[in-house]
């Protein structure tokens, strides 16, 4: 279990992490969000003691993470895939890893057939890609069978079939009754793969709560409305008139917001108008979180700055709405 309490972390006049305080515990997945900048990885680097906290604490199972007598058996980290000497194999730098924390070397063996590294277990680190790289920290993360993952964008550089298996594997570790604490900006995945959230801005506590609970609480309700081709249009035009908002689904049909189920089908009788589907939606984790981090996003790019070469070019950049 890891638990943060008033944690603060400041840098000269600015606070990165402003008195946090949370509870990451076993036998689930919990995801940790926040925009850029938010102060989510010196909140991972406090955790596992390689930043000093200015103010606050943060404890991993009761005590200090740099008091423990076996990092690696109680805590597998990775917060940065790529460093690594690029000189030594994958073996060697599970083995030296493993040499300095007492485990034997048929762990590493064990790890490296884990990750699906065993054939490239002889190849020098700095000849891996990207998706090798990161299964060689998500090894040394496991290597000391650890009761508690705290894992920094673990899917980065993964393929489909490596990203399925990472969140099998997070949510199979969960399940033992593990600790897991995971940050990532895919929401997609995360939505998929976490069951509970902690979401930071500006280094403050946004949202302390399962997932569920998270997009439900906070979704605009909104009906998922198919009609058939033909009466498509009418169906729109009908429901905009009765003051509903109707947008295109990503997954087809109309998504109607501002009506009911029940008052969309008496709308629809009403014009006999057929409809083959009707089904509360709620909004996605990415549109949730959005919705709520949009004042706490410190990076923010924008479109239509750049010098337009010529006049038409500088009329157009100057049309365009930033993006958001």
């Amino acid at each position: 279990m890891i638990e943060a309490r008033e944690l603060t972390k400041r840098y000269g006049g600015k606070a990165a992490v402003d008195r946090l305080s949370f509870t990451v515990r076993p036998g689930h997945v919990t995801g940790f969000l926040g925009p850029n900048g938010a102060g989510k990885s010196t909140t991972m680097r406090m955790i596992l003691g390689l930043d000093a906290p200015s103010g606050g604490a943060v404890t991993v199972n009761g005590r200090r993470y740099y008091r423990s007598a076996a990092p690696l058996r109680e805590v597998g980290s990775l917060l940065d895939a790529t460093s690594v000497h690029g000189g030594r194999t994958a073996r060697q730098h599970l083995l030296g890893l493993a040499r300095s924390n007492g485990i034997g070397g048929s762990r590493v063996d064990e790890v490296l057939e884990a990750v699906g590294l065993t054939r490239v277990a002889g190849k020098r680190a700095k000849g891996l890609s990207l998706g090798m790289g990161q299964r060689l920290g998500i090894a040394a993360a496991l290597l000391g069978d650890p009761g508690v993952l705290i894992l920094d964008e673990p899917v980065n550089g993964l393929d489909t079939e490596g990203i399925r298996w990472i969140r099998d594997l997070l949510k199979s570790l969960a399940a033992d009754g593990r600790t897991v604490f995971l940050s990532s900006h895919l929401m997609s995945e995360m939505e998929l793969t976490a069951d509970h959230l902690i979401v930071i801005g500006r280094g403050r506590l946004l949202a302390d709560t399962d997932m569920r609970d998270f997009i439900e609480t906070n979704s605009q309700g909104a009906t998922l409305l198919r009609t058939p081709g033909a009466e498509a249009q009418r169906m729109r035009a009908l429901l905009e008139t009765a003051g509903a908002s109707v947008r295109l689904d990503a997954r087809g049909g109309w998504r109607v917001g501002g009506l009911t189920p029940a008052e969309i089908g008496e709308l629809a009788r009403t014009q006999d108008l057929a409809i083959h589907e009707l089904t509360p939606v709620f909004s996605s984790l990415e549109e949730v979180y959005t919705d709520m981090t949009r004042a706490s996003v410190e990076y923010r790019g924008t479109a239509g700055t750049y010098e337009a070469e010529n006049a038409e070019d500088a009329e157009n950049a100057e049309n365009k709405e930033p993006v958001r």
